[in-house]
């Protein structure tokens, strides 16, 4: 199948494609012409592609687990396990400077709202 066919098929933007393929993750046969081709694998390829860029994984990290996947159930790749654990550890990072700057954002706001509420006299700000 033509790349358009693909890009139909999966919901991928062409330019998306072409980015896998760059990246290894995908590998059509060109043509004399330059057009690629794609085998009916490309499907689900492409799919289980997006759904681990939607797990929040990077290419490259796809790209280290993704053929054995593509043979296998997950479960009989070792690669993917420490990938995963990788990536929660990341989120859990990320969510705890999220819940730090948020619980100052909810401080400022407390301090303003009170400042608002009782202004002094002498705040050059009120004059």
């Amino acid at each position: 199948m033509k790349i358009g066919e693909l890009s139909a098929r999966t919901g991928a933007s062409l330019r998306s494609l072409r980015y896998y393929e760059q990246q290894g993750l995908i590998k059509p046969i060109r043509q004399p012409n330059g057009y690629r081709e794609y085998s009916s694998l490309a499907v689900e390829q492409v799919q289980t592609i997006q759904l681990y860029l939607k797990l929040g994984l990077s290419t490259e990290q796809i790209s280290s687990f993704l053929h054995c996947v593509l043979k296998n159930k997950e479960a009989f790749c070792e690669e993917v396990l420490p990938v995963y654990q990788q990536k929660l550890e990341e989120i859990d990072r990320q969510i705890t400077l999220l819940t730090m700057i948020r619980s100052n954002l909810v401080e400022r706001i407390s301090s303003i709202t009170a400042d608002m509420a009782h202004p002094k006299e002498d705040d050059p700000c009120n004059m």
